[in-house]
């Protein structure tokens, strides 16, 4: 098949270069709205509780819509008692209501409230005051142009005197997608120097160098280009861009890496560039094809997760993966071919020249493999405690949605967030809403029922007020206060609007809002919720259902979401991996050893996670702060992409290893020898991906730093630790164990096997 191939590269080559280019050029074209079209969204389980509070205040309420903000004006230089104050802060409310790209339905707070009625909407400091508006248009629309909004009214008062910002969950995020481009940019000019350095010195050719950024060039540009297809007809998260980047750029390099090394070494040995690519092909390509349907299997197992934001970036991932590899045995190919051996031109002369031709027992990662494994036990004890000890801070990380303090506090998304708990109270910015639904017309039972659930809900800890229509009611008849709805049209304007806020103009949907006095992420606030909800479960359910939405419950949700479905992802990869495993190298023990070894792996990377960014300890030299808590989304993207990660590495080792215990036989020798051969692809693989992740950690938001820090420590971890010292030890305990299968003699006899791609003289 590979010699039927290499054929048709070499019959086709022409054809092959120009298809390439158009489909390259036409995806790059598709690519440039991506951005664009990304969503802030995703969070929601659907049919959950969170979901569809938000959807039953949509419509039907004075001050709130398809979308909603809240305007919030800081005058530096006045009080709401100085007559200037009203005329200023009446023109940036204003600026907001008449802009028609957000076409705001309807506003309730101190704009469009007067006398007594305003002052609720009036901060501590008497200079801040805040009004709530319904906008028009969906959320997707409202994250696409709210950044600009921000910075044009930030700079349009900025010099009167005025902090304008605009706090809602749509602002967030859309300030999240503008930092997420921001910071990818950061990376990218980060990542992509590091990368060329690291190359030139594994490569040592500078025209090597070059064509291995095909691979990364077109994995990016098609998976963008669909990616931004797909967008205009689904939701795509905004994240989906930093990590399809992140692990395209990784997974590219390596790819190339492999292919390119065993073509140079091919040719090295005076074969022609036809039975090069053959060789390249048969052997590398395979291992590059099975690699890269670990990962993507692996991470297909998110999409059962029923959340937007995880199957996006599981989406991404699966498709960058899956082009990284179409470019390594395909486009790729077809440049090598092309170049014959000019691609060994260009050599770079570095700092500690080439390495010299060694027998291998005279290899230093030969000698290191044996003398690991005279000592097996004392050699395995040591690593593997390490490993598990730092796993045990893990069992403790506590996870969530992200909230505004993933935006650095030069924003004025984050500095409306900041300042709105500081003078309104530090749960104004997140409360929870309690949506209840009226079955047939409003009566007084009705209304009895809503009145005790309001004064129970005041009664619970960690609640700071409840807002709700009932106090504007009772003033009215306080023995019947829903019968007060009859005469809303004879209320005074303050009044009629306050109810309107909260009883949809149906009358069958009323809103009470529950201001806690913590974050939506804290322990209590956490905690207030399940109690909001069981005293909501007590209200009669044939005439009232009421559920909870808002910040918190969405978080909770979501995390109840990752976590019922977790145990059904994990199970699905590893049933993946195993069967993949035992089907490559016809043992039932390795897989066994290869998925023992990833969860140490795994383990140590989350406690390590926790350590750093839940309880803070040394998260300032990565320029962020801790929150207290882990982004919910990222523990479940590690498991599913570290298992694809490491079990590369695995077959990388184990293919070179199998090889030569079919040629000797020898247990111990065969480790050894498979190490040598391998030791310097693996880590220039780990080094190049080590580069990658860690642009990400020092340059992405929040989210992306967690994930990216992540990724770069269980690289790290599984490049040193499991593979040089782990590995052989295990392998030598086990010894003729590692080839057993049930029904079959492990035999030395010399069967084909893919052989391992290695640059001895080049990757050291």
């Amino acid at each position: 098949m590979a010699e039927r191939f290499a054929h048709a590269i070499r019959r086709y080559r022409w054809l092959l270069l120009a298809a390439w280019l158009v489909v390259l050029t036409g995806a790059g074209v598709a690519a440039l709205p991506l951005a664009g079209k990304l969503s802030g969204g995703g969070w929601y389980v659907s049919g959950s509780d969170s979901q569809l509070a938000a959807q039953a205040l949509r419509s039907g309420f004075t001050g709130r819509g398809e979308s909603n903000l809240v305007v919030l004006v800081h005058d530096e230089r006045h009080t709401v008692a100085d007559p200037q104050f009203a005329e200023r802060a009446g023109r940036a409310v204003n600026a907001v209501l008449d802009d028609d790209r957000l076409d705001a339905a309807s506003s309730y707070g101190w704009m469009s409230l007067t006398g007594d009625g305003r002052d609720a909407f009036v901060g501590d400091d008497r200079r801040t005051v805040v009004t709530l508006v319904g906008l028009d248009v969906d959320d997707g629309t409202a994250r696409r142009v709210l950044p600009d909004v921000q910075g044009e009214l930030a700079d349009r008062f900025a010099a009167e005197g005025l902090r304008v910002s605009l706090v809602s969950a749509a602002s967030l995020f859309g300030e999240i997608n503008a930092l997420s481009q921001s910071s990818l940019t950061e990376a990218e000019l980060i990542a992509f120097p590091l990368i060329l350095v690291i190359l030139l010195w594994l490569y040592r050719s500078v025209v090597a160098t070059a064509v291995s950024f095909v691979v990364s060039m077109t994995a990016l540009g098609l998976t963008f280009g669909l990616l931004s297809l797909l967008a205009s007809r689904f939701e795509l998260s905004i994240f989906v861009q930093n990590a399809a980047t992140m692990i395209g750029l990784g997974v590219s390099v390596d790819y190339s890496l492999i292919i390119i090394s065993r073509y140079a070494e091919e040719l090295r040995r005076g074969r022609d560039r036809f039975e090069a690519l053959v060789t390249t092909l048969r052997t590398s390509g395979e291992t590059v094809l099975f690699s890269g349907l670990i990962v993507a299997l692996s991470t297909s197992a998110l999409f059962l997760v029923p959340l937007n934001v995880i199957g996006s970036i599981a989406l991404g991932i699966v498709l960058v993966v899956a082009f990284a590899v179409l470019s390594s045995v395909l486009v790729l190919p077809v440049v090598l071919y092309l170049l014959g051996d000019r691609v060994l031109k260009g050599a770079v002369k570095l700092p500690g020249g080439r390495a010299r031709s060694l027998e291998v027992s005279e290899n230093p990662w030969y000698r290191l493999a044996m003398r690991i494994m005279r000592r097996p036990v004392l050699w395995l004890l040591p690593p593997a405690i390490a490993l598990i000890a730092l796993a045990v801070p893990g069992l403790g990380m506590s996870t969530f949605t992200p909230d505004a303090r993933v935006v650095p506090t030069s924003s004025p998304v984050r500095y409306g967030y900041d300042l709105m708990r500081e003078q309104f109270g530090t749960g104004a910015a997140s409360p929870m809403q309690v949506v209840v639904t009226v079955a047939g017309e409003l009566n007084d039972a009705h209304g009895a029922a809503l009145t005790g659930l309001a004064e129970r809900l005041r009664g619970l800890p960690h609640v700071e007020r409840v807002d709700s229509p009932l106090d504007v009611l009772r003033a009215v008849d306080p023995a019947r206060p829903v019968a007060a709805l009859a005469g809303l049209d004879r209320m005074p304007a303050d009044a009629r609007q306050t109810v309107e806020h909260f009883v949809s103009a149906d009358r069958d949907t009323v809103v009470l809002e529950v201001i806690p006095d913590g974050d939506a992420a804290s322990p209590g606030v956490i905690a207030l919720y399940d109690q909001v909800r069981a005293e909501v479960a007590k209200l009669p359910s044939d005439s009232l259902r009421g559920v909870v939405g808002g910040e918190t419950a969405e978080g909770v949700d979501a995390n109840q979401a990752i976590s019922d479905k977790l145990p059904y992802v994990l199970g699905i990869m590893l049933l993946i991996i195993y069967v993949l495993l035992l089907v490559t190298f016809r043992s039932l023990l390795l897989p066994l050893k290869a998925i023992v070894l990833n969860l140490l792996s795994v383990g140590a990377t989350f406690g390590l996670l926790a350590i750093v960014f839940q309880h803070g300890f040394g998260v300032e030299l990565l320029g962020t702060v801790s929150h207290g808590y882990v982004q919910n989304f990222v523990p479940i993207l590690l498991l599913a992409i570290l298992f694809g990660l490491s079990t590369d590495y695995e077959v990388f080792l184990l293919n070179r290893v199998r090889e030569e215990w079919q040629r000797t036989g020898d247990d111990t020798v065969s480790v050894a020898t498979g190490l040598a051969r391998t030791a310097p692809l693996i880590s220039g693989a780990a080094v190049l991906m080590l580069a990658v992740f860690g642009a990400f950690t020092l340059t992405g938001i929040n989210p992306i730093q967690q994930l990216g820090f992540g990724l770069a420590v269980a690289v790290a971890l599984d490049a040193t630790l499991i593979r040089l010292v782990i590995v052989p030890a295990s392998m030598r305990l086990m010894g003729r164990w590692n080839w057993w299968l049930p029904g079959r003699r492990p035999t030395a006899t010399p069967v084909s096997s893919p052989a391992l791609p290695v640059r001895e003289d080049a990757l050291r």
